[in-house]
């Protein structure tokens, strides 16, 4: 049996294949894992309480019932849902939307898979646009969504010392170019595998510089605001015509809804829609019901800001204590926490590749993911790539302290080896 080209790149190895099947496996397998490697939220007693009030709720009205399970929604998404968003934003952040301006796919990872084949790849006129990444390491989920190849170019960042084990990543934009060859600029914020949290004003930067060259700047808010709002640091979202802000339901807890939101002018929204209405025919409705109610009258806000933030600060705040126990003496950096649920570590002149000690951490049962998956379009040799690792702390404590102890005990070995 013969693959087509397109066969043949959706059944290679990748970064997200290798940590999806690491997840699943592990869970499914009985194995006693310790998980930090994926970016499976965690389960707040709070939080899945509010969810199950809504889905039992739903259970009791027959109408409401019908509506989560027995009728599709349009191919732009549940309408009531797509309403009330539109109306949300513009509560919180007075701009101007309307529900043309909205549009729900079955997760961040199908909307991304659309949008960056909307922009990049193969155009009529013969010409061959890229997405552009202002800086890497960036998300692993992106760097196989390409239908052509040469389909991203990154920007190696400026790295800040902050003191002597921690950094920050900051957009060089001395080395950031965008020209004819730049279909969208794409950017996660917070970044996840790093926790950087992009400034308002590198993102003001960005914009300025998409408009310039008529291409829009994607923003990828999975982890940002207005929710779940996992930034610990000063970040104000922003949105015009020329911006397409992502946001997705999964962090809030409701990873299993696979429910993205697409903010965008009408014309992205249109598209969305119709090719929506080919591949699934329709989102499905299942986040968008069980959330609808927070939409409406705000309390998702409070949720998010009240206890779904700290509960994570607080988690990072913990794992990075544990990283200064357990590393001690060895060259070890962790960037920054301003948010999402990851810790990223940099080993400076690690003897063995990254990949290398994931492989010596999964015989021993922690599961970790190998920093070289997070830098699509940065095709060199790069050491840096091969000298981290993300980690998540959204175990409990003992847990992570556990993982980190081990982490350290293998770095610690490859160190003497060498």
């Amino acid at each position: 049996m013969k693959l087509s080209t397109f066969g043949t790149k959706f059944t290679s190895h990748s970064g997200i294949l290798q940590l999806m099947d690491d997840l699943g496996n592990a869970l499914a397998g009985g194995q006693d894992m310790i998980m930090m490697g994926g970016g499976n939220p965690a389960h707040i007693p709070e939080v899945e309480d509010i969810f199950r009030q809504r889905l039992q709720k739903i259970l009791d009205s027959p109408t409401e019932f019908t509506r989560l399970t027995g009728t599709y929604d349009p191919p732009q998404g549940e309408k009531e849902f797509v309403t009330e968003i539109a109306a949300f934003l513009n509560r919180q952040y007075g701009w101007k939307l309307t529900p043309n301006n909205i549009a729900l796919t079955n997760g961040s990872q199908a909307a991304f898979f659309m949008l960056f084949n909307m922009f990049a790849g193969d155009y009529d006129d013969g010409s061959h646009k890229r997405i552009q990444l202002p800086l890497a390491p960036e998300y692993i989920g992106y760097a196989d969504a390409g239908l052509s190849n040469d389909f991203f170019l990154a920007n190696k960042p400026e790295i800040e010392q902050i003191n002597q084990h921690m950094f920050k990543y900051r957009v060089d934009f001395n080395s950031l170019k965008v020209d004819e060859r730049t279909g969208a600029i794409c950017a996660s914020r917070p970044t996840n595998p790093t926790g950087n949290v992009l400034t308002d004003e590198e993102v003001s930067r960005l914009d300025e510089m998409a408009r310039a060259n008529d291409i829009p700047l994607i923003i990828d808010g999975a982890y940002g605001t207005p929710f779940p709002n996992l930034i610990y640091t000063e970040a104000n979202p922003d949105w015009n015509e020329n911006t397409i802000l992502c946001l997705s339901l999964s962090k809030l807890g409701l990873p299993a809804a696979r429910t993205g939101i697409v903010i965008a002018n009408e014309q992205v929204i249109k598209a969305l829609s119709g090719i929506n209405a080919i591949m699934n025919l329709a989102p499905n409705s299942f986040g968008s019901l069980i959330a609808l109610d927070m939409i409406k009258d705000d309390s998702i806000v409070d949720l998010s800001r009240n206890v779904i933030r700290p509960y994570y600060e607080d988690k990072a705040q913990f794992a990075v204590g544990s990283l200064k126990k357990h590393m001690q003496g060895l060259p070890w950096q962790v960037h920054k926490p301003e948010g999402a649920m990851f810790l990223w570590l940099w080993f400076k002149g690690l003897p063995i590749s990254s990949q290398e000690l994931y492989e010596r951490l999964k015989r021993r049962n922690v599961l970790v993911v190998s920093g070289h998956y997070f830098f699509p379009g940065i095709n060199d040799d790069w050491r840096h790539k091969h000298e981290c690792l993300r980690m998540t702390f959204t175990r409990d404590n003992i847990t992570i302290d556990q993982g980190i102890s081990i982490i350290a005990d293998e770095v610690r070995k490859a160190y003497q080896q060498a």
